[in-house]
């Protein structure tokens, strides 16, 4: 039984992979496959590097990596995001097969114009690619071509995991709450960019044998690390919930736990 887990981008809402992945860990679930895009790759990296996701959100809590999703806009309105390199290199790998667990990280070619995976090779640039907003920060360069954030074509980058998992488990941090207004053109802004990266979820949903996805958190602004510790919590409850309420989840422990019981995996599509 393979099981694999999708993790979005969202920016400062990334932090709540690390509160379902802290949920999850603790029901004794082991992946095999890990896929992230943008702030999904970073909080997958280090859950593939073996690092608990608690200690995870601490580190990124108490070291620069706060100020990684608020940059200071240069002349041209690009900073580097590379600064953050030398904390990723005090808790990961040098490169993405040395992790624990393997790990597909999602970017967007630039010079090309579509989506690129990186499952080898160097793991912090893999990631500062993937996280590249455009117009934030500067491109990076991979094999002589531009890399930005991967969420600009693929914010949801479930493929990878379609033809060697048994069992998906997906988990979103951009879901919208229904509303009758707007106010101001940024709130405006906001929500139309959600929208656009959320327009194919309802279809790649229903690969994933259990959906993960705190209501609201769309609501958060990207760079808002105000709101860090609540979405965190948030994300952890909204998992336990889920699993606790998932007839597939519980089937999935009880195959793990007895092999004999058996799993059918009837609950979703790939």
């Amino acid at each position: 039984m393979k099981i694999g887990i999708v993790l979005s981008g969202g920016g400062i809402r990334g932090i709540a992979h690390l509160g379902v992945l802290s949920a999850l860990k603790k029901t004794g679930i082991k992946f095999d496959h890990i896929v992230g895009t943008s702030a999904g790759s970073i909080a997958g990296a280090f859950y593939a590097a073996g690092i608990d996701p608690e200690e995870a959100f601490n580190i990124f809590m108490r070291t620069r990596l706060i100020k990684f999703v608020r940059p200071a806009f240069g002349s041209l309105g690009l900073v580097n995001i590379e600064k953050t390199g030398d904390i990723f290199k005090e808790y990961l790998p040098a490169h993405i097969e040395d992790l624990k667990t393997p790990l597909t990280i999602c970017t967007t070619n630039f010079s090309e114009g579509n989506v690129a995976y990186f499952s080898k090779g160097p793991l912090i640039r893999a990631i500062h690619a993937s996280c590249c907003i455009p117009g934030v920060f500067k491109p990076i360069m991979i094999h002589d071509q531009m890399h930005v954030d991967g969420g600009v074509l693929n914010n949801f980058p479930v493929e990878p995991l379609l033809n060697n998992s048994d069992y998906i488990i997906g988990s979103t941090c951009n879901h919208l709450k229904p509303v009758d207004k707007i106010v101001g053109i940024t709130r405006l802004m906001q929500r139309a960019g959600i929208m656009s990266i959320n327009h194919d979820m309802e279809r790649k949903s229903r690969f994933c044998n259990l959906m993960i996805e705190p209501k609201g958190m769309g609501e958060i602004n990207t760079f808002d690390t105000r709101k860090a510790e609540t979405i965190y919590w948030i994300a952890h409850e909204e998992a336990l919930k889920t699993i606790r309420d998932s007839e597939s989840f519980q089937q999935l422990l009880a195959a793990q736990r007895n092999p004999l019981i058996g799993f059918s995996n009837s609950s979703a599509a790939h």
